[in-house]
Parts: C-alpha cells; sequence; structure tokens
C-alpha cells in the first residue's frame, strides 16, 4: 500500500469515526477543542496509524494533519527516545492494554519534549479493538526543573565530599600534632623523672630522697597517661580503665611484695583526653595511698574497680590491709592532690573506714558515649 492511499485510508476511517458520532457532536466538537493533545490511531490498519488528531496535538507537535494523518505515531520518536519505553508501549498495544508512560518525544523542529504519554484501547460492543486513544501532557519544564535540581544536589554532594576531605586532611594534620606535642610531652616526662631519680640518688636525706620518690612516682603515671595518648588511634579520648589496669600492676610489681594481693573489676570508660591527667592522679593517690598503708608485715588485699553506674563512672579502691604508722606530711600532700584532682573533674569523694578496711568511692559523670 502506498503512502497517498495509507493516508486516504487512514483520512477515510477517522471520518468515519466522526460521522458515527454524529448525533453526538459535542464529543467531536469537544475532542477538536481540548487544549489536551489527543490522537486516535486505528490497529486494522497497516502499522496502526494516526486517523485523527486535534489542533493541541499539532500545536505540541509542530505537524500538520497533512504530516500526521497515515503515519504511525514513532513519528515523534527521535536519537535519545528511549528503546525501553518504545518496547513498553509496544507491547501494551499488541496485548491491547492501556498503559501510561514518560517519553522523550521531537517535535517537527527536532526540539525535545518530554511526553506523559497514555494509550487505551476502544472496543466495539463486542469487545474488538478498533481504536486506541491516546493523550499527552507535556511536562518538559518539570522535567527539567527536576534536571535542576539533580544538578544541584550532585554538586551539593561533591561540595560535601571536598569539604569532607578538606576535614579529613585537617583532623590528620591536627591528629599528627597532638601526637607530636603528647610526644614532647611525654619526653619532657621521662626528663624530669631521670632527673628526679638521678637526684634521690645523689641524696642522703632520708626525708628529701622518700620525697623526691613521691614526686617520681606521681611523674611516672603521667608518663603512662601521655604514652597511652601518643600511641591511641583517637587521640580524643582516654580509656581509664586500660591505664589503671596498668599503673597499678607496675605499682605492685616495683615493691616485689607477695603479701599484696591485688584483684581488679575493669570495665571499659571512656573520657575525653583533657581529663586523663586528672584521673591518672586519682587513681594513683588511691592504691597509693592503700599502697603505703598496708606495707607492714603482713601485707594485705586492694581490689580496684572501674566501671559504668547510671550516667556516672565509679572508680573504687577497697583495702584490707595492717597499717604502718602514718606520714603525717606525705598524708596530708596526697589528700591534698587527690582532692584538687578531684575537684577538676566535678567528681564526689566518698571515704568509709572499718577497722583494717578502707572503702573509697570515686563518681564522676560521663561526658562521651561508651563504645
Amino acid at each position: 500500500m502506498t503512502e497517498d492511499s495509507s493516508k486516504v485510508n487512514a483520512r477515510a476511517a477517522g471520518t468515519r469515526l466522526v460521522d458515527a458520532h454524529a448525533s453526538e457532536d459535542p464529543f467531536a466538537a469537544a475532542f477538536k477543542a481540548t487544549r489536551m493533545p489527543m490522537i486516535i490511531t486505528d490497529p486494522r490498519q497497516p502499522d496502526n496509524p494516526i486517523i485523527f488528531c486535534n489542533k493541541a496535538f499539532n500545536d505540541l507537535t509542530g505537524f500538520s494533519n497533512d504530516e500526521l494523518i497515515g503515519k504511525n505515531c514513532r513519528i515523534l520518536q527521535g536519537p535519545q527516545t528511549s528503546p525501553e519505553t518504545i518496547s513498553r508501549i509496544r507491547n501494551a498495544i499488541s496485548s491491547e492494554e492501556n498503559i501510561s508512560v514518560d517519553i522523550l518525544n521531537y517535535r517537527k523542529d527536532g526540539s525535545e519534549f518530554w511526553n506523559a504519554l497514555f494509550v487505551s484501547p476502544v472496543r466495539d460492543e463486542n469487545g474488538e479493538v478498533i481504536y486506541f486513544f491516546a493523550s499527552q501532557l507535556d511536562f518538559t519544564n518539570i522535567k527539567s526543573r527536576e534536571a535542576e535540581l539533580a544538578q544541584a544536589r550532585h554538586l551539593a554532594e561533591e561540595e560535601v565530599a571536598i569539604r569532607t576531605r578538606d576535614l579529613q586532611q585537617a583532623l590528620q594534620a591536627k591528629t599528627v600534632l597532638v601526637h607530636e606535642v603528647d610526644h614532647r610531652v611525654k619526653n619532657n616526662l621521662l626528663t624530669i623523672a631521670s632527673i628526679v631519680k638521678l637526684q634521690s640518688r645523689m641524696t642522703n636525706d632520708v626525708t628529701a630522697k622518700k620525697t623526691l620518690m613521691s614526686v617520681l612516682n606521681r611523674v611516672e603515671a603521667l608518663s603512662t597517661v601521655q604514652r597511652k595518648l601518643f600511641t591511641a588511634d583517637d587521640v580524643g579520648r582516654f580509656n581509664v580503665s586500660d591505664f589503671a589496669r596498668e599503673l597499678v600492676h607496675d605499682l605492685v610489681s616495683s615493691l616485689r611484695r607477695d603479701d599484696i594481693v591485688i584483684t581488679t573489676d575493669l570495665s571499659p570508660v571512656w573520657v575525653p583526653a583533657s581529663k586523663a591527667s586528672s584521673l591518672a592522679l586519682v587513681v594513683n593517690e588511691l592504691v597509693g595511698d592503700a599502697i603505703r598503708r598496708g606495707l607492714s608485715d603482713g601485707g594485705g588485699e586492694i581490689h580496684l574497680e572501674i566501671r559504668r553506674l547510671n550516667g556516672h563512672f565509679l572508680i573504687r579502691v577497697c583495702d584490707t590491709v595492717t597499717p604502718v604508722p602514718p606520714n603525717e606530711e606525705d598524708d596530708a600532700f596526697a589528700k591534698v592532690l587527690l582532692e584538687t584532682s578531684a575537684r577538676q573533674l566535678g567528681a564526689k569523694i566518698d571515704r568509709q573506714a572499718d577497722g583494717h578496711r578502707t572503702d573509697v568511692h570515686v563518681t564522676l559523670m560521663v561526658d562521651e558515649p561508651q563504645e
């Protein structure tokens, strides 16, 4: 069949369609006058050609009736039209089913427009499909805004990625700097400890030697803190229990006393690194006090406990020792140092003594969530 004969058949089918509704003239008038682009195709003719279209469809596509009648709707397809969408439309028509899709179409002048297409079969009284009705809606502006939003979102994501890299680099630089500072502090503390040790060896005065060793004990506790911060992956946090475990082991091991028994109950408790030194001194003074009071023959037991407690965390040192005569000067200094460190932390100290048994609780708020 030639193109001209196909167009004649299509036009004749369109005429019959209008004539069939001549008694319902409002239908034809409404179809022609509506602002929504509409077409009717005839599947009984080869290639399911367009047999009728309204002016809104002409205005949308730029094609005249003469250019459309007798042609298949693929006249609107172009290079970027989705093959998958075309296949969906073809399958729906073949299956005589309704379909609603968004498709990229082309006007006569080659310009693109996004078409919200709805296609529906029209059946006769016997249920046979005699026409396909299709309506179109140009939503190019909406699609453009979607594309603009997608582009804006993409640019925002790129900007976030850049800023994230900047922050990561800044954090890495900060971490390196903090490690360097910790390293220097640790080295300075080790130097101070070496000086104190040397001074202690060269001092014959028993009281001065004892005082120097007391200072050395505290400097070594602070040195342990700095070493742990320096080797930690997260320089912003400090595990109190990890430090306490090492501290109490070092203190007791240095005494070479089998008659002092240490037990521990240590759960991970993380605090900001800024509180590390004060907490180290608190633990050191509590354990040191228990050891100083139990150095007579017979030794005793010392229990160290650190754990979370309803939004707070608890440092507890409980000892049962045979007490030695107190050194009032040492005890006074240790008490002042403990109370000063606790005050810096906002901690509460509760001490209970019953005969040879002393139980000290230090409680303070937990500032950071646990892992």
